[in-house]
């Protein structure tokens, strides 16, 4: 009983915690939108947020792909993933070189990731079935279905012109679009931190080179 109602009490404070991480987010599209007069732009507190996140998502895969071989094919992948969409975030910096610069950035990115990970496609494999079984993933799912699939359909300029006909506000169909993608962003972040915290926290176990890792408690 004792060990379950442990359990209870970490996952509540988790809870809690994570309610409090998306409160602050939250506050940043209010500072943009009351405080800085709409401004949901490239420099608004929203897209760079959007941009840190990415960037931390990115890095901390990236550094833990360094720390663990068995794993560092699966770990580049999705570090390159993140990456690229941070690239693709950051066109507007790009096309000060040349107009649509960054997608051959983000090619380079996915090609050194994809790489790494077929060095060893067995040890990849099974690395990503790790990822997809851990708890993590599916607060991840859900952050990238809100970023790639919802706020795409949810900010579709004939929609919001259907429900302001008379008086269309471009800024509240992009406080609109940008607010979900700052929610997706902000689940894969926690998603993140959760699945990586434990990777140096417990001893990783193939059963063969390719099956996922059955994780075992440190003593």
């Amino acid at each position: 009983m004792r060990d379950n109602l442990i359990i209870i009490r970490n996952e509540l404070l988790v809870f809690l915690a994570q309610g409090l991480f998306l409160t602050l987010i939250m506050g940043l599209i209010f500072i943009d939108v009351s405080w800085m007069s709409d401004g949901l732009h490239e420099n608004s507190f929203t897209e760079i947020s959007q941009e840190v996140m990415l960037a931390i998502i990115s890095g901390l895969f990236f550094v833990q792909a360094m720390k663990h071989p068995r794993l560092r094919g699966s770990l580049a992948l999705v570090g390159g993933f993140y990456g690229c969409m941070l690239i693709r975030e950051m066109d507007f910096l790009f096309d000060e070189l040349h107009h649509g610069s960054w997608v051959w950035f983000a090619l380079a990115l996915a090609l050194t990731s994809l790489l790494v990970a077929l060095r060893h496609p067995a040890r990849t494999l099974a690395g990503l079935v790790t990822l997809l079984r851990h708890r993590a993933w599916h607060m991840m799912a859900a952050g990238l279905l809100t970023t790639l699939v919802f706020s795409r359909l949810f900010g579709m300029n004939d929609l919001w012109q259907h429900l302001m006909p008379d008086n269309f506000h471009h800024v509240v169909k992009n406080m609109a679009e940008e607010g979900s993608e700052l929610l997706g962003y902000s689940l894969c972040l926690l998603s993140s931190v959760r699945y990586l915290l434990f990777l140096p926290r417990r001893a990783m176990v193939f059963a063969t080179e390719s099956q996922p890792i059955r994780w075992q408690k440190v003593a």
